[in-house]
């Protein structure tokens, strides 16, 4: 084998090889604060308390049960849990471009249906109960 091709085939090994560990790293850095999905029970007017706080109805919740646990690992956990499991921000924003996060998932409910969206969470209905499901620092 030529010098040149032995060397144009490690650099792309190399390459490979660091692309690789860029893939698992983000898994591992693990500082920051926690962060939760959590889904509490509401009213099936939109409201914890059934006073009617919140404009918003069971009709406008996101389909729960539709909802697939490899694309909404978060969400599906919370909804059979009550909460999740932590997600852990990495320093500097480098894990979220590499990893999937609960605020992703936040994301995509919007996108589903932004109708169902308040400032205190997503509305979504799961095996007939209404959820308001939201991300946080406490379970």
């Amino acid at each position: 084998m030529r010098r040149v091709t032995r060397n144009a085939v490690l650099l792309i090994l190399g390459v490979m090889v660091a692309l690789l560990a860029l893939g698992a790293l983000p898994s591992l850095l693990a500082s920051g604060d926690p962060y939760y999905v959590t889904a509490e029970p509401v009213a099936g007017n939109g409201s914890a308390d059934g006073s009617g706080a919140a404009a918003i109805n069971a009709s406008a919740a996101v389909n729960g049960s539709a909802l697939s646990e490899r694309q909404y690992p978060y969400t599906t956990q919370a909804l059979r849990n009550g909460t999740s499991d932590p997600y852990r921000e990495g320093p500097w924003g480098f894990k979220e471009a590499f990893t999937h996060s609960p605020f992703d998932e936040r994301s995509a409910l919007t996108a589903r249906n932004a109708t169902a969206v308040s400032e205190s969470g997503v509305l979504v209905s799961y095996n007939g109960t209404l959820y308001r499901v939201a991300v946080g620092q406490r379970p």
